[in-house]
């Protein structure tokens, strides 16, 4: 069975953004999603509200946040699901990424916000056992507060997913995957690989603010998979209207065959 998945930071809702208010970009954003037509989508850094316009321009799409208990002024990874009658959530939650990720805001490491991961189990007609998604956002400032924020995740991850089922791990991670952050998941888990490896594409950024130049910044933004995947390709979405563009963050887009 073949998923189409796409990964995107968003952008937050920032007044400060001229010709790229979330205003003029959402249209666009929305377009470059629906004409991927991904069954499954993972966003960061958008609010509630932003997010709620988000999805109801996602053509047959539903946000996975039914578990959610909403705080206005944080800023959410969210995963959405193609409805499809196919596809079944299974559960879906939130966890922080602090000492205390059971507990809503909660924030530690000096993160300048608190972080969080959400996740979903999902079952499909046509597999034999469900998978996992885990979609993160790490802290943007400071090495060693991702590092703790990734000994966080990889823990839940864990317990969590405590059958070891398939699971893809995917979001902003703000730091390439030459360094600790990716040593650290990478270590944790031995059936783990990254697509753009495995595929042998040449490494190139994801964040180019706005201006569509990303020759100087590192792969930030990253879809992970267990060996249940077989990777079939990856790209960075570059599509813009008259250099407006849907995000600060070129989308990652991805297609795998799910062999379970």
């Amino acid at each position: 069975m073949l998923l189409k998945i796409i990964s995107s930071n968003i952008r937050f809702d920032n007044p400060n953004d001229n010709k790229h208010l979330w205003q003029y970009r959402l249209p666009i954003l929305s377009k470059t999603i629906n004409d991927f037509c991904p069954c499954l989508i993972g966003s960061q850094e958008g609010r509630i509200d932003q997010l709620k316009e988000f999805s109801s321009l996602i053509e047959n799409t539903s946000m996975v946040t039914n578990h959610r208990q909403w705080i206005k002024d944080r800023m959410y990874p969210t995963i959405y699901l193609k409805n499809n009658r196919q596809f079944t959530i299974i559960q879906s939650n939130d966890f922080w990424l602090s000492l205390t990720p059971e507990i809503p805001d909660s924030s530690s490491f000096s993160s300048a916000f608190p972080r969080l991961c959400t996740w979903t189990k999902i079952g499909h007609q046509d597999l034999s056992k469900p998978f996992f998604i885990f979609n993160c956002h790490l802290d943007h400032i400071k090495h060693f507060t991702r590092e703790k924020q990734t000994e966080v995740l990889v823990e839940q991850i864990k317990i969590i997913n405590n059958l070891n089922y398939p699971f893809l791990l995917m979001g902003d991670f703000n730091e390439g995957p030459q360094h600790n952050v990716r040593k650290i998941i990478m270590k944790s888990f031995n059936n783990l690989y990254d697509p753009w490896d495995k595929l042998k594409i040449k490494e190139e950024g994801t964040h180019h603010k706005f201006t569509g130049d990303n020759s100087n910044t590192e792969r930030i933004d990253w879809i992970l998979a267990t060996n249940d995947f077989s990777p079939k390709k990856i790209s960075l979405e570059k599509y813009n209207e008259n250099n407006i563009w849907p995000s600060d963050h070129f989308p990652v887009k991805a297609e795998f065959k799910a062999i379970f």
